[in-house]
């Protein structure tokens, strides 16, 4: 017998994903992690669609002087009083992107070992921090960005080969304020949470080469521009390593992640007196692969009770990628919800809501999509052929036309995709 009724299952999947993102605003994060005032100045810089927040959380908690510039995606400005905020595009990069990566090189030059510089970093900055390498132009970078969203390549992927064609990323930055100490901050977006794939890694050292990045761009298929491939097959696109004196004595905080973010989902759902069960917060893959993997997951609890007893909540984090062969507007996680209805197909008491924290899945200002039992019967009364729509990456279109899609605006932070499956049967009927 059902636990929940179909408005109380959307009602509460809806709660969970706001608490996932209420729980990475950069407000209620920041303030442990703020270094003591330096002899000198302190600097603030910083990249990611969470950058301008961070900034005024910075702003708020500091006693002293503080100067710096950051750059966030369009629309998600947010006023300070010391702090310039510049906006640039994502998820690829313009020549406002461009010119605010020179302004802050020019903000971290000169400066001597008794300033600090603290570097606010969170998901998007790869796009957003636009500073071509040598002999590269933003075209290049726009073309690189394009290929590699469409390429089906994992974050960790596309980031060793963005960290290779840029005069920042791959710790040019941190070298850049040396020597200067740099404290980075960072609100991680990525599987695992290690440093170098958040935002590429501008503040930290790289252990990738030249020939790993020729190595993806091989593996996927990827045509680059004629001078990308040179950069990199003669090595002048390579990193600051480990061990390089620039960086020695620099701090890295991982201040929110996807992890944090699930348990305040799950709190949420365990109040309500659900169960839950966190599968992972790195799960990688397609999208619509990883769909039928979570249904057959979903599909065993509803019919044979089996490795949890319904009613409960699958949680997962992570992202996943989508190989855009189709025409429509791609999206992961209206890619990942459309694959796991159509493996459902219709099962009663099982519901689904997925999204990007960031309220951006693909290129869409949407976030993502909600699922309900009824959601595929509903479209075909449309006229809407769901395995159509997924042969053609048109997710965002199907849960638009449904009236299902996840619209936040923008959320100031960005820790990772939320999926959430709700079974609220034990057995199917």
């Amino acid at each position: 017998m059902a636990t929940l009724s179909s408005a109380a299952a959307s009602e509460l999947l809806h709660r969970m994903f706001a608490a996932s993102i209420a729980a990475a605003q950069p407000a209620r994060v920041i303030a442990p992690y703020l270094p003591q005032p330096p002899k000198g100045r302190l600097i603030v810089i910083g990249a990611g669609k969470a950058s301008a927040a961070m900034a005024r959380a910075v702003e708020d908690h500091w006693v002293g002087p503080l100067e710096g510039v950051v750059v966030t995606r369009y629309g998600y400005h947010v006023p300070c009083r010391h702090i310039e905020i510049v906006e640039a595009a994502h998820p690829v990069p313009d020549a406002a992107g461009v010119e605010a990566a020179q302004r802050i090189l020019q903000k971290v030059s000169g400066l001597t070992a008794d300033d600090l510089v603290l570097c606010l970093i969170s998901g998007g900055g790869s796009s957003l921090l636009a500073a071509p390498a040598p002999g590269l132009s933003l075209a290049d970078k726009q073309a690189v960005n394009r290929a590699l969203l469409n390429s089906g390549a994992s974050i960790t992927e596309m980031n060793c080969v963005r960290r290779h064609l840029s005069a920042l990323k791959g710790g040019r930055l941190a070298a850049a304020c040396y020597p200067a100490k740099v404290v980075t901050l960072l609100i991680s977006d990525v599987p695992g949470d290690d440093p170098i794939d958040v935002a590429s890694g501008p503040t930290v050292a790289d252990p990738t080469t030249c020939a790993d990045a020729l190595e993806i761009i091989r593996r996927y298929g990827i045509d680059v521009p004629a001078n990308v491939r040179v950069l990199l097959e003669c090595g002048e696109g390579e990193t600051i390593k480990p061990g390089d004196t620039r960086l020695a004595g620099q701090e890295v905080h991982v201040i929110a992640s996807p992890q944090l973010a699930l348990e305040a989902a799950a709190a949420v759902a365990q109040e309500a007196g659900i169960p839950v069960h966190i599968l992972g917060d790195s799960i990688e893959g397609e999208a619509r692969a990883v769909g039928q993997v979570m249904a057959g997951i979903a599909l065993q609890v509803a019919r044979r009770a089996q490795p949890f007893t319904a009613p409960c909540v699958l949680l997962s984090g992570g992202e996943t990628t989508v190989t855009v062969r189709g025409h429509g507007r791609g999206g992961r996680n209206v890619e990942f919800l459309l694959s796991l209805g159509i493996a459902l197909e219709g099962h009663e008491g099982i519901y689904a809501l997925a999204g990007d924290t960031d309220g951006v899945d693909g290129l869409e200002e949407i976030a993502g999509a909600y699922l309900a039992p009824d959601s595929l019967q509903r479209a075909r009364q449309l006229g809407i052929k769901p395995r159509d729509r997924l042969a053609d990456n048109d997710g965002h279109g199907f849960f638009q036309a449904l009236g299902d899609s996840v619209v936040t605006g923008p959320t100031l932070t960005n820790v990772n995709d939320f999926r959430a499956i709700l079974i609220t049967d034990t057995w199917s009927h």
